[in-house]
């Protein structure tokens, strides 16, 4: 019994995965429409609002002058992100063009503008013996200028496929998500303090955000016929190539740490922030981007590159530890 919790634990090292599983099925089953649907997506959108002006709250002003300060690291880190990562997905995406439906490319274009995890890729680091403090200043950079970049990036990649994502929805994007940040960061002094003694209430506001969008964007999709429309063949397709992606990002982010000569542990900070991906950014975004039955398609690549990259980044974290 406990040999299989241990293989149950590897396989699905974070619970929230069996959780957003549970959704994903629910939503397949029972969709949200008509009137439900759309007070369903009203509290999605009232909570994307309350989560990013806890987020803007929580971040200490000098956390941003210690990003500052550690200035190569972070470059690094962000033209990783947005840089290579980005052209990595662009090719993914013009690879896989024909061999996959339209929202299921725009999926893997969008997964790679995405600013990297805040929990997982801090927590990595620290287990493989990588710079801490830098990978919380990484998140934290990556997280308030992705609010930015990502819906840019996206609009511009996703137009060589064919994708809408306009200026009315990089508008909705700062409305949503940039406003409420920094309006946060504006009640940081009145504010900071009753967070901080309610830290299980904002880590639930969190998972409540992501399980919310994911539930309405499949809900959407499943009204819209996307089990119909998405084949077996082209789910064994989407699984494989969010594997060689994350697989590819893992080995370019560790040889750019290489290339520019930073320390093991600079290293392993960029390996780990430069490669993950955030779902808490990324489901709430296509709520906005896209409010059709485009969205659940859009969204099922990043959702099984969440899960593959905290199942690699267990095994490999622990290789770097034991080596170190």
């Amino acid at each position: 019994m406990t040999t299989f919790a241990g293989a149950l634990k590897r396989l699905i090292p974070d619970r929230f995965l069996l959780v957003l599983i549970a959704t994903v099925i629910a939503a397949s089953l029972l969709p949200a429409r008509g009137q439900a649907l759309e007070a369903i997506g009203t509290i999605s959108t009232a909570a994307i609002f309350t989560l990013f002006f806890m987020h803007g709250a929580r971040l200490s002003h000098a956390a941003v002058f210690e990003g500052l300060k550690r200035w190569r690291l972070q470059l690094a880190i962000l033209v990783f992100g947005y840089g290579i990562m980005p052209l990595f997905g662009l090719g993914f995406s013009q690879l896989l063009d024909g061999w996959l439906s339209p929202g299921l490319v725009l999926g893997i274009i969008f997964l790679a503008v995405l600013p990297t995890t805040v929990q997982s890729s801090i927590a990595y680091s620290s287990l493989g013996g990588g710079n801490v403090a830098g990978s919380v200043i990484a998140a934290a950079a990556s997280n308030l200028l992705g609010v930015v970049l990502t819906p840019l990036l996206f609009a511009a990649l996703a137009s060589t496929q064919g994708g809408d994502a306009g200026l009315s929805a990089i508008g909705k994007i700062m409305l949503l998500l940039l406003l409420p940040f920094c309006l946060g960061q504006i009640a940081q002094r009145f504010v900071s303090g009753w967070i901080g003694r309610h830290r299980a209430l904002v880590g639930f506001l969190d998972k409540l955000t992501i399980v919310l969008a994911v539930y309405v964007a499949f809900s959407e999709a499943v009204t819209g016929g996307i089990w119909q429309r998405v084949s077996g063949e082209e789910l064994t397709i989407v699984v494989a190539a969010v594997t060689a992606l994350l697989l590819l990002a893992f080995a370019a982010s560790w040889g750019l740490g290489a290339l520019l000569k930073k320390p093991r542990a600079d290293r392993i900070t960029l390996l780990f922030s430069g490669s993950h991906k955030s779902l808490a950014t990324g489901a709430p975004m296509i709520r906005i981007l896209f409010a059709g039955p485009e969205a659940g398609a859009i969204l099922l690549p990043l959702i099984l590159y969440h899960q593959l990259q905290l199942m690699l980044s267990a095994v490999i974290a622990g290789r770097l530890a034991r080596h170190a």
